[in-house]
């Protein structure tokens, strides 16, 4: 046997005798760390498993100044999967790494602005709140129905707007407080009643649900009802403002049109009552027309 042979078991034999067994609170923090290095591998795991994930989605696509896509079809794209993920966040990424061409609104991401309202598997939904994994795949997106399309998945809201701005969605008094400082004191009972009407984010989304405003493009439609709704009932504008109100709504095309179906307030991704508010409207325009003599 070699002496450098030798020296080394001899090392070794030291090294083994200087060895001392670990206290019990040096076991524990070691059980610890190795807990902890697997914890982290696991979650290090999943993370990979959920980018090598997929996802398949079907956008509507038409443009009318180019030839070749004047014709509407779906084009399929194959997104990466992360826990969280939206539809806005699909389509975003598939135009971002796919298709630059492809065309939608989005602006707030937090389901304030009402820009991204999409019609998903078959109903109106917000692609920013909408979460990919509580859908059925493939997710189908498309534009608002009964929308004019100007570019995939972006459709003409002009006649959305005139019909908002018809019914005055503003604050409008006759008995403003004297003083310039002064506030115009409202109660909180009347601040709950026309609370949920104030959360309309102007989406579209219950007018493109409603079966009468798809045949009536007069009829005023739930979002400008029910926005005529929080202002009509506000304690704070005088009564003949109220009528002013009312006889805007109460018109040929407006509250009486609706047939009470649900579907706006089905869709309302605020969760506003609109089909409370149109009924509630109506018997109003009726208590006003009463007479007794």
């Amino acid at each position: 046997m070699s002496t450098h042979a030798t020296q080394e078991q001899e090392g070794a034999e030291v090294d083994a005798g200087d060895s001392k067994p670990h206290s019990p609170h040096q076991d524990r923090r070691l059980q610890e760390k190795a807990t902890r290095e697997e914890q982290s591998q696991r979650e290090s795991d999943e993370r990979t498993r959920e980018r090598e994930e997929t996802v398949e989605i079907k956008v509507f696509r038409y443009d009318p100044e180019v030839a070749e896509k004047q014709e509407p079809r779906f084009d399929t794209f194959h997104v990466p999967f992360e826990k969280g993920m939206t539809v806005l966040d699909a389509v975003m990424y598939a135009r971002d790494h796919y298709d630059s061409s492809l065309t939608f609104r989005h602006s707030c991401r937090q389901a304030i602005c009402g820009s991204d309202a999409f019609f998903i598997n078959g109903r109106q939904r917000l692609g920013c709140q909408t979460q990919i994994a509580e859908l059925d795949t493939p997710v189908r997106i498309e534009p608002l129905p009964h929308q004019e399309v100007v570019k995939d998945l972006v459709v003409d809201m002009d006649s959305f707007y005139e019909q908002m701005e018809a019914v005055e969605p503003y604050f409008q008094t006759n008995d403003l407080p004297e003083g310039d400082l002064d506030e115009q004191r409202q109660s909180r009972e009347n601040r709950e009643k026309i609370k949920m009407g104030t959360r309309c984010i102007w989406c579209a989304s219950c007018m493109s649900s409603c079966n009468i405003a798809a045949g009536d493009d007069q009829y005023l439609g739930p979002a400008p009802i029910s926005m005529a709704y929080r202002f009509a009932m506000d304690e704070r504008e005088g009564e003949d403002i109220q009528d002013h109100r009312l006889r805007i709504i109460e018109q040929e095309h407006g509250v009486w049109r609706c047939q009470t179906q649900f579907s706006c307030t089905n869709v309302c991704p605020k969760d506003i009552p609109l089909t409370e508010h149109i009924q509630e409207l109506k018997r109003e325009a009726v208590k006003k027309n009463l007479k007794f003599w």
